[in-house]
């Protein structure tokens, strides 16, 4: 009788094993909160979160093209947006530590056909914290160097051509020879055409109708027109923060505040190179937005928890506000982050 009760035991207990309570446990709430948002949501897209090798919620919802009700899958990619320019900010650091360039260098060193006589006083370190005045390169500067920020795509069109310069490889090479270097298979400058998961994005009219997008790669690629998924930018995270893309040392230069900026969706944020934050908020949590045509994109990083957050989207909806295009985007990280300071509170 008591063999038969051990055994009993033995075997529920491995059934609550395998069936992860133990893990989860302590991210019920958690876990709840998410399902919460997204059921009333129309999202359509893919969300990781995890913890090192806990995977606490990864769900892929919806579809990966809308007219042929094609289902979404966890490998599926997406344009990454404005989350991209931490990889061009990598990139550029990356030869920093190689002693390569100096990031108070004037880009003039780099870029002998721009003739604008600004060229001979902004710098590398201008143009990663969006301070450089720059609106054409053929026009005078909006404002003096380093006086002001104002959000720039150009800026980091101009930090690829300073690699190439450096590098004597094109902005893909050097981009695809880091991919490669670590192992992401699903990241990809989108003139590298191996990529074999990217989904239709879509965007939606005055009339609430969703139409496919086709122009999601407009953008400077550097600023905004990588390709990824939740599984390479998990993977991403995890290099970046531990140190192994960039040093530490360096690692502090990405997330230390440079400027500030009045943000359509935060309000008050603070900039580093590539790396979004609350003002004494980049312990807590860290990371980037990401916006191009049909895609809605989120990829944070919670240093106290060691948290990643992935949020990929295909359907762009509430174009006038958007407050309400990320309002998806934005519930599931208020809610990680009060995960993230209830356990920094009660330790």
């Amino acid at each position: 009788m008591k063999i038969g009760l051990l055994i009993l035991a033995f075997n529920c207990l491995n059934l609550f094993l395998l069936n992860g309570q133990d893990k989860d446990e302590p991210y019920t709430d958690l876990i709840a909160n998410v399902d919460s948002i997204i059921s009333k949501s129309e999202f359509n897209g893919v969300v990781s979160i995890s913890s090192g090798l806990v995977n606490i919620y990864t769900k892929a919802i919806g579809y990966s093209d809308l007219e042929e009700r094609i289902p979404m899958e966890l490998k599926n990619q997406f344009v990454i947006g404005s989350i991209g320019k931490q990889i061009t900010a990598v990139l550029i650091l990356r030869e920093f530590e190689k002693g390569n360039l100096n990031l108070d260098d004037k880009i003039n060193k780099y870029l002998e056909s721009v003739e604008q006589p600004w060229s001979e006083k902004v710098t590398i370190h201008h143009l990663l914290t969006h301070t450089h005045g720059i609106s054409d390169v053929e026009k005078p500067l909006e404002f003096k160097e380093g006086s002001q920020f104002k959000y720039s795509q150009l800026g980091y069109e101009l930090l690829a051509r300073i690699l190439q310069k450096i590098t004597g490889n094109t902005f893909e090479e050097n981009s695809s020879n880091l991919f490669l270097e670590y192992g992401f298979d699903y990241t990809f400058h989108p003139k590298n055409k191996e990529y074999d998961f990217l989904v239709k994005g879509y965007e939606e009219d005055e009339k609430g109708t969703m139409n496919f997008s086709t122009d999601s790669f407009d953008n400077y690629v550097a600023a905004g027109g990588f390709i990824s998924n939740a599984i390479d930018l998990k993977k991403w995270n995890e290099l970046l923060y531990s140190g192994q893309l960039v040093t530490k040392q360096t690692l502090k230069l990405m997330s230390t505040r440079y400027a500030s900026r009045v943000h359509p969706i935060f309000g008050t944020i603070e900039y580093g190179y590539g790396l979004l934050f609350k003002d004494g908020n980049e312990n807590i949590e860290i990371g980037a937005l990401g916006y191009a045509p049909g895609f809605v994109s989120a990829c944070c990083f919670y240093p106290s928890t060691k948290i990643n957050v992935i949020i990929l989207e295909n359907t762009a909806r509430h174009l006038d506000d958007f407050k309400q295009t990320f309002k998806v985007h934005t519930g599931i990280m208020d809610v990680v982050k009060e995960h993230t300071l209830q356990s920094v509170y009660s330790k």
